[in-house]
């Protein structure tokens, strides 16, 4: 049926072709082309917000779920073996892109060589696993605020190693961003409830999270450009040798059996286990949905308000201790970002941030797996940075 409706594909919104109900409208009712504009709109709203809604609401739940497994016990008993979570998510993941690939009849051969698949899936697995691991010694705010932190840096490096260049209103936003995080850091707590008296190795983790998550981004991306990759290809080897990875990675460490065990002991962990995979997975599709059909600022706009709702929610959930002075610093971080978002959001329709980043007519989808790291050339890709 929805290959019959082929030649109706860029009338519909959202990733499902169905027939255009402005189409639809005009041939019943005569709605004039005003009308049919404001009926588009009203739709192509509704899309963004569900979309947004969809990427804040499994986030949440997966930021939740990813706290909560690291720092609270079950039965007494801590969980420690963090690849073995990466290992259900990437299996989860894997899936997923299976059934996606089988219902749009897309090829199951990879379609870049292996070996460049497997680069990317490790840098990927151990990403996570200091993502993971950093909550035993860091807030989870501050695992948030740490992905902002790095504007400035970026910036710097983009000047010295690019010759970039930069506005004003860069710089602004880069510097009210650092000294709000640099603000919350330092007054207040920052250290997790499992593991107080080691934040610095927390820093170090996250660090090392963030260093490997921007080169697994630059490695998608790269993949797209040079054998264009469909999503759900790369989807499939690079969570695929993540497994295989998180596996072999687990079987050498001798932490598979005892990770096992603690499932079958605490199910739980099992039951939490299994959410937080199947909300990694639902979120990659509204990510990927909402990128797509509205572009790179939507999706950054949305991922400033999803820190703003996780750090709050976390701290409600978790009763962790926060400062009037570390409140104050995250106000100035979000404003700013949401400031930029905003700005960059009116700038000229010229700019290609506000555009989709695939044609909604295109054969191949091109969308990577998680949204690439910037090398931002101008204001609108430093924001994604942000």
């Amino acid at each position: 049926l929805f290959r019959s409706r082929r030649a109706q594909k860029s009338n519909a919104i959202g990733p499902f072709h169905y027939r255009s109900p402005v189409l639809f409208l005009l041939k019943k009712q005569e709605m004039s082309p005003d009308d049919a504009h404001a009926s588009s709109t009203r739709s192509a709203a509704f899309w963004c917000c569900f979309y947004g809604a969809g990427i804040i609401g499994t986030l949440l739940v997966y930021g939740l779920l990813q706290e909560g497994i690291m720092t609270v016990k079950y039965d007494g008993e801590l969980f420690k073996y963090s690849v073995f979570l990466v290992m259900c998510n990437r299996l989860a993941a894997v899936v997923f892109a299976i059934t996606m690939a089988l219902v749009r009849r897309e090829p199951l051969m990879n379609e870049a060589p292996l070996w460049k698949y497997l680069l990317v899936s490790l840098s990927n697995v151990y990403a996570s696993s200091c993502q993971y691991e950093a909550l035993k010694y860091v807030s989870f705010a501050v695992q948030m605020l740490g992905k902002s932190f790095k504007m400035m840096p970026v910036m710097i490096w983009g000047m010295i190693i690019a010759r970039k260049r930069y506005g004003a209103r860069d710089w602004a936003v880069a510097l009210a961003v650092t000294l709000g995080c640099t603000e919350f850091l330092m007054t207040g707590p920052t250290k997790s409830k499992v593991d107080s008296g080691n934040s610095f190795h927390g820093f170090v983790l996250l660090g090392g999270f963030l260093a490997l998550d921007g080169l697994t981004s630059t490695l998608q991306e790269k993949l797209f450009k040079e054998h264009r990759t469909t999503r759900n290809n790369q989807m499939l080897y690079i969570n695929g040798l993540s497994a295989c990875v998180s596996l072999l990675t687990l079987i050498t460490t001798g932490h598979l059996a005892p990770a096992v065990a603690f499932s079958v002991a605490h199910p739980a962990f099992l039951a939490d286990a299994t959410i937080l995979s199947a909300s990694a997975v639902a979120s990659q599709f509204f990510i990927y949905s909402q990128i797509k059909e509205f572009g790179a600022l939507a999706f950054a706009a949305t991922m400033n308000v999803r820190q703003v709702v996780s750090i709050m929610v976390s701290y409600a959930k978790y009763q962790n201790a926060i400062t009037g002075l570390q409140i104050f610093g995250l106000a100035i971080v979000f404003l700013a970002l949401f400031y930029k978002s905003t700005a960059a959001m009116m700038d000229a329709p010229r700019k290609d941030e506000k555009l989709p980043l695939v044609s909604k007519d295109a054969q191949v989808d091109q969308l990577p797996v998680e949204p690439a790291q910037p090398q931002p050339v101008d204001a609108q890709q430093s924001n994604k940075d942000a």
